[in-house]
Protein backbone atom coordinates (compact mmCIF):
# COMPACT_ATOMS: atom_id res chain seq x y z
CA UNK A 1 0.00 0.00 0.00
CA UNK A 2 1.38 3.39 -1.10
CA UNK A 3 1.44 6.73 1.01
CA UNK A 4 -0.71 9.52 0.24
CA UNK A 5 1.73 12.33 0.12
CA UNK A 6 -0.57 15.54 0.83
CA UNK A 7 0.45 18.76 -0.13
CA UNK A 8 -1.04 22.38 1.36
CA UNK A 9 -2.73 24.33 -1.36
CA UNK A 10 -2.51 28.42 -1.46
CA UNK A 11 -4.12 30.69 1.05
CA UNK A 12 -7.34 32.04 -0.06
CA UNK A 13 -8.05 35.72 -0.48
CA UNK A 14 -11.18 37.35 0.99
CA UNK A 15 -12.29 38.86 -2.34
CA UNK A 16 -13.03 39.42 -4.66
CA UNK A 17 -16.73 37.29 -4.16
CA UNK A 18 -17.06 38.92 -0.76
CA UNK A 19 -18.68 41.89 -2.54
CA UNK A 20 -21.92 39.45 -3.65
CA UNK A 21 -22.24 37.25 -0.08
CA UNK A 22 -21.18 39.81 2.75
CA UNK A 23 -23.25 43.54 1.71
CA UNK A 24 -26.75 43.67 3.14
CA UNK A 25 -29.56 46.15 2.43
CA UNK A 26 -29.09 48.45 5.47
CA UNK A 27 -25.22 48.09 6.18
CA UNK A 28 -24.19 52.06 4.95
CA UNK A 29 -27.18 53.19 6.98
CA UNK A 30 -25.57 53.36 11.09
CA UNK A 31 -28.83 55.79 11.73
CA UNK A 32 -31.59 56.17 9.57
CA UNK A 33 -31.57 59.42 7.19
CA UNK A 34 -32.50 62.53 8.99
CA UNK A 35 -31.32 61.52 12.40
CA UNK A 36 -29.95 64.45 14.00
CA UNK A 37 -26.33 65.57 13.26
CA UNK A 38 -25.60 62.36 11.20
CA UNK A 39 -23.01 63.01 8.85
CA UNK A 40 -21.50 60.51 5.80
CA UNK A 41 -18.19 58.82 5.81
CA UNK A 42 -17.12 58.53 2.54
CA UNK A 43 -13.89 57.80 0.12
CA UNK A 44 -12.45 55.23 -2.09
CA UNK A 45 -9.73 52.61 -1.60
CA UNK A 46 -7.36 52.14 -3.92
CA UNK A 47 -4.25 49.89 -4.47
CA UNK A 48 -0.65 49.53 -4.47
CA UNK A 49 -0.91 51.72 -7.97
CA UNK A 50 -3.19 53.82 -6.82
CA UNK A 51 -5.89 52.10 -8.96
CA UNK A 52 -9.40 51.93 -7.66
CA UNK A 53 -10.68 49.02 -5.91
CA UNK A 54 -14.08 48.47 -7.21
CA UNK A 55 -14.74 45.30 -4.81
CA UNK A 56 -13.26 45.68 -2.07
CA UNK A 57 -16.03 46.04 1.20
CA UNK A 58 -15.57 48.68 4.23
CA UNK A 59 -16.72 47.90 8.07
CA UNK A 60 -16.89 50.50 10.70
CA UNK A 61 -17.15 49.60 13.87
CA UNK A 62 -17.88 53.04 16.58
CA UNK A 63 -19.21 54.19 19.84
CA UNK A 64 -21.81 56.46 20.22
CA UNK A 65 -22.16 59.91 20.73
CA UNK A 66 -21.88 59.63 24.04
CA UNK A 67 -18.51 57.24 23.89
CA UNK A 68 -20.60 54.10 24.89
CA UNK A 69 -21.50 50.77 22.95
CA UNK A 70 -24.78 48.93 22.75
CA UNK A 71 -22.57 45.82 23.65
CA UNK A 72 -22.53 43.97 26.99
CA UNK A 73 -19.02 44.30 26.53
CA UNK A 74 -18.58 47.82 27.10
CA UNK A 75 -17.67 48.27 31.09
CA UNK A 76 -19.62 51.10 31.74
CA UNK A 77 -22.51 49.22 30.74
CA UNK A 78 -24.60 48.63 27.25
CA UNK A 79 -25.97 51.26 26.09
CA UNK A 80 -28.81 50.05 23.71
CA UNK A 81 -30.70 51.82 20.57
CA UNK A 82 -27.02 52.62 18.82
CA UNK A 83 -26.25 49.92 16.67
CA UNK A 84 -22.35 51.55 15.86
CA UNK A 85 -22.05 48.87 13.45
CA UNK A 86 -21.89 49.67 9.44
CA UNK A 87 -21.02 47.47 6.11
CA UNK A 88 -20.36 49.14 2.69
CA UNK A 89 -19.21 47.52 -0.45
CA UNK A 90 -17.03 50.10 -2.86
CA UNK A 91 -18.86 50.91 -6.18
CA UNK A 92 -17.80 50.82 -9.63
CA UNK A 93 -15.85 53.61 -8.91
CA UNK A 94 -13.80 52.18 -5.73
CA UNK A 95 -16.20 54.58 -3.26
CA UNK A 96 -17.81 53.62 -0.26
CA UNK A 97 -20.16 55.70 1.82
CA UNK A 98 -21.81 54.75 5.32
CA UNK A 99 -23.76 57.17 7.38
CA UNK A 100 -23.66 57.99 10.89
CA UNK A 101 -23.24 60.26 14.03
CA UNK A 102 -19.55 61.26 14.86
CA UNK A 103 -18.70 58.91 17.64
CA UNK A 104 -17.94 60.31 21.51
CA UNK A 105 -14.69 59.16 23.43
CA UNK A 106 -14.16 56.47 24.70
CA UNK A 107 -11.94 56.19 27.81
CA UNK A 108 -8.56 57.12 27.51
CA UNK A 109 -8.97 57.33 23.58
CA UNK A 110 -10.17 60.07 21.32
CA UNK A 111 -12.88 59.60 19.23
CA UNK A 112 -12.45 57.61 16.21
CA UNK A 113 -14.15 54.60 14.14
CA UNK A 114 -12.45 51.47 13.55
CA UNK A 115 -12.50 50.27 10.02
CA UNK A 116 -11.87 47.04 8.66
CA UNK A 117 -11.57 46.69 4.60
CA UNK A 118 -11.24 43.70 2.78
CA UNK A 119 -10.51 43.13 -0.46
CA UNK A 120 -9.04 40.95 -2.83
CA UNK A 121 -5.50 40.02 -2.50
CA UNK A 122 -5.96 40.38 0.94
CA UNK A 123 -5.25 37.20 3.23
CA UNK A 124 -7.24 38.79 5.79
CA UNK A 125 -8.94 42.17 6.13
CA UNK A 126 -6.85 45.25 7.50
CA UNK A 127 -7.72 47.70 10.38
CA UNK A 128 -7.02 50.46 10.62
CA UNK A 129 -8.85 54.11 12.62
CA UNK A 130 -10.51 57.15 11.67
CA UNK A 131 -9.62 59.89 13.81
CA UNK A 132 -11.63 63.41 12.96
CA UNK A 133 -10.20 66.79 13.21
CA UNK A 134 -12.59 68.50 15.31
CA UNK A 135 -11.12 66.45 18.29
CA UNK A 136 -7.76 67.68 17.86
CA UNK A 137 -6.59 68.26 22.06
CA UNK A 138 -8.21 64.39 22.23
CA UNK A 139 -6.58 63.16 19.38
CA UNK A 140 -2.95 64.47 20.85
CA UNK A 141 -3.65 62.86 24.04
CA UNK A 142 -4.83 59.58 22.03
CA UNK A 143 -2.12 56.46 23.12
CA UNK A 144 -3.15 55.03 19.73
CA UNK A 145 -2.83 57.44 17.63
CA UNK A 146 0.62 58.66 19.51
CA UNK A 147 2.23 54.91 18.47
CA UNK A 148 1.84 55.81 15.09
CA UNK A 149 5.16 57.57 13.59
CA UNK A 150 3.98 61.41 13.31
CA UNK A 151 4.85 61.50 9.46
CA UNK A 152 2.80 58.53 8.74
CA UNK A 153 -0.55 60.11 11.31
CA UNK A 154 -1.94 62.11 8.53
CA UNK A 155 -3.15 58.81 6.95
CA UNK A 156 -5.63 58.31 9.88
CA UNK A 157 -7.13 61.34 9.72
CA UNK A 158 -10.44 62.59 8.39
CA UNK A 159 -10.79 65.74 6.06
CA UNK A 160 -13.89 67.85 6.70
CA UNK A 161 -16.69 67.65 3.63
CA UNK A 162 -19.83 69.47 2.83
CA UNK A 163 -21.92 66.18 4.49
CA UNK A 164 -19.80 65.05 6.22
CA UNK A 165 -16.11 63.55 6.19
CA UNK A 166 -14.00 61.99 4.00
CA UNK A 167 -11.37 58.80 4.73
CA UNK A 168 -9.41 57.38 1.88
CA UNK A 169 -7.85 54.04 2.04
CA UNK A 170 -4.57 53.36 -0.02
CA UNK A 171 -4.12 49.42 1.07
CA UNK A 172 -0.06 50.00 -0.38
CA UNK A 173 2.46 52.19 -1.75
CA UNK A 174 2.81 55.86 -1.35
CA UNK A 175 0.69 57.55 1.16
CA UNK A 176 -0.39 54.23 2.25
CA UNK A 177 -3.51 54.11 5.40
CA UNK A 178 -1.45 53.05 8.41
CA UNK A 179 -3.38 49.69 9.51
CA UNK A 180 -2.88 48.09 12.96
CA UNK A 181 -2.01 43.96 13.80
CA UNK A 182 -5.07 43.00 15.67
Amino acid sequence: MSQARFLSTPSQTVGPYLSIGLPWEDGPTVVPEGTAGAVWLRGVVTDGDGALVPDALIETWQADPEGRFDHPGDPRGARPGFRGFGRCPTNGDGEYAIRTLLPGAVPGQAPHIDMSVFARGLLHRVVTRVYFPDFAEANAADPVLASVPERRRHTLLARRADDGYRFDVRLQGDGETVFFDV
